[in-house]
């Protein structure tokens, strides 16, 4: 399963979502392969802490190749790296993806990502962490994914967004990826004993959004988690947070295995 973790506005908790949910599913034995696409690369350094400096090869090596024709390109296994944790490995980023975007957005490469993910093979589950923005890198993982989940803070800034994002989505599905679904909206950073947050989760569960039905609490410990490069299945098992985000594991692993039953059973 490939799952882009997608929001045009920063700040929602991309690259924590992105990493915690793969750390878990690499906990529960499933080789897991996050790939950062964010020049900010916060999902590198969240899972690979001190040794996201030490990197050699990283995206921007992956996407420059694609750009000046080798007649021996290096393998897309040759940018992945192991992480600190059983069944989890990444292909990072760094700052350096900025300066391709436009150069690559130039010559069409939109579907090179794609291209590279099919053609790897052992991996159970891939996660995608994007920039803030629709562009080359957010279109081409979209393009290369089979999901897409949205991470979602409570506040109207957030949510008048939301409504174009599911647009962008919708036309990405019906120009380039009609296997493309919207697996849910994540709420992140809520907190149950506001009143403001109810009353948004609500509106948008009875405007028919996808909201999951999980809902990932504000908690200071996410600080000490990226601080100390331990997603939260490694730094506190017991803690409400890390309970949360096996919960949400859970409910996206029910609903793609009921969607592929669904799909199974029509092709029938």
């Amino acid at each position: 399963m490939k799952h882009v973790v997608f929001n045009q506005k920063g700040g929602v908790g991309k690259s924590t979502i992105t990493s915690n949910l793969a750390a878990i599913s690499a906990s529960r034995g499933l080789r897991t392969l996050v790939i950062d696409l964010d020049p900010q690369a916060n999902s590198t350094r969240y899972l690979l802490g001190d040794g996201a400096d030490e990197l050699e090869l990283t995206a921007t090596g992956f996407f420059d190749q694609m750009l000046n024709f080798k007649l021996r390109p290096q393998a897309t296994e040759d940018f992945i790296v192991a992480s600190p944790f059983p069944n989890l490995s990444v292909l990072p980023a760094d700052g350096a993806l900025e300066e391709l975007q436009a150069k690559l957005e130039s010559r069409y490469k939109i579907y090179k990502l794609k291209e590279a993910i099919d053609a790897l093979d052992g991996y159970d589950e891939i996660w995608i962490d994007t920039p803030p923005a629709l562009h080359f890198y957010t279109r081409s993982a979209l393009i290369a994914a089979d999901a897409c989940l949205i991470p979602f803070d409570c506040d109207d800034f957030a949510r008048r967004a939301l409504y174009s994002l599911m647009d962008n989505v919708a036309e990405i599905r019906a120009d380039h990826n009609p296997a493309l679904e919207v697996e849910g909206i994540i709420v992140n950073q809520y907190q149950a004993r506001a009143t403001l947050p109810q009353q948004v989760v609500a509106e948008l569960r009875a405007e028919g959004l996808p909201v999951l039905s999980t809902l990932l609490s504000a908690s200071v410990k996410i600080k000490e988690s990226h601080q100390q490069a331990k997603p939260m299945i490694h730094l506190d098992k017991s803690h409400k947070l890390t309970q949360e985000f096996g919960a949400l594991f859970d409910e996206l692993d029910a609903a793609g295995k009921a969607r592929i039953k669904a799909a199974t059973k029509k092709r029938a």
